[in-house]
């Protein structure tokens, strides 16, 4: 993850109003945040050349895209002019506050890849995910800001939305970053003329 999307995300944390949690154990909870954004899209195959792998496609808003299928795309054989595409992208991103036990700011990741088999209609599902953890430096309730170590060791300050969330946090603590992106495409053959 580059430093620019992780100073981005860095921002966000303890700057959200935390999990809403009822009597004095609210005030006690460390602050928790987590965002979901799905976008899905249906296109309708306009031409196709299998020999290029060129795929011409109208989208129900009406747009047509074009673009050159990899050879990744398995069973484009398969596609003819009329088949739906349906295609669903989905972002989630948590933060969590949690106490440290002697970890340093780390980040990672894992990606899978999935593909229907040969013979079927195209498909696919891709997963990425990074998990970034930065360690709490300092607090300052007065100034309503916080410091962050992140993995390259950097320390950069934020301000936070939600003064009430320097309260529930404390210098040391780890803030663990989880950034799922996900992606589905499937093709389904068109309704017959």
């Amino acid at each position: 993850m580059n430093n620019l999307k992780y100073a981005a995300i860095a921002a966000a944390i303890l700057s959200f109003a935390g999990v809403s949690i009822a009597g004095e154990q609210a005030a006690m909870e460390k602050p928790y945040m987590f965002t979901s954004t799905t976008s899905r899209v249906t296109a309708v195959v306009e031409a196709i050349n299998h020999e290029t792998r060129e795929v011409t496609v109208k989208k129900s808003d009406g747009e047509i895209v074009t673009f050159t299928a990899s050879e990744e795309a398995r069973n484009l054989d398969q596609v003819a002019v009329g088949d739906i595409v349906n295609a669903e992208y989905v972002q989630t991103m948590s933060v969590e506050v949690i106490a440290n036990e002697g970890h340093e700011p780390t980040a990672a990741g894992v990606a899978v890849l999935g593909r229907t088999e040969k013979g079927d209609m195209p498909g696919m599902e891709a997963m990425n995910s990074q998990i970034v953890t930065a360690t709490v430096e300092e607090i300052n309730i007065e100034a309503n800001t916080f410091k962050l170590k992140g993995p390259d060791g950097d320390i950069n300050e934020f301000t936070a939305r939600d003064p009430e969330n320097l309260k529930r946090a404390a210098v040391g603590d780890l803030v663990v970053i989880t950034i799922t992106d996900s992606v589905a495409v499937a093709v389904t053959k068109g309704a017959a003329e």
